[in-house]
């Protein structure tokens, strides 16, 4: 089942940020990811909200993340990022628990 991962992030160097973007990109796409969003302005309606880009980004299972995220490749990136772009992120998988009620 696909599972998601959710990215806040603030880009404190840009020269790091596109950097970083760059090596992520590519591992995230040899892992099997794709980009749903990756949003440089997020428009809060509701609450607040701290960080000023927000990426989601699906695979095809937790496991694919999992594997993803401990990768040499991913880990190259998260050590260009360090000091530099700041991250919050989240992995969650694609599903509706049941009985979840769906909007009609």
């Amino acid at each position: 089942m696909p599972a998601y991962v959710i990215v806040n992030i603030d880009v404190l160097d840009e020269e790091a940020g596109l950097t970083y973007a760059s090596v992520a990109q590519k591992s995230i796409l040899s892992h099997g990811g794709r980009y749903l969003v990756a949003g440089p302005t997020p428009e809060p309606v509701e609450g607040t909200w701290d960080s000023s880009r927000v990426v989601v980004i699906e695979f095809p299972d937790m496991d694919r993340i999992r594997e993803w995220y401990r990768s040499p490749a991913y880990r190259r990136a998260r050590e260009i990022r360090e000091g530099k772009v700041r991250v919050g992120m989240l992995f969650i998988e694609g599903v509706l628990p049941e009985g979840f009620p769906l909007p009609a």
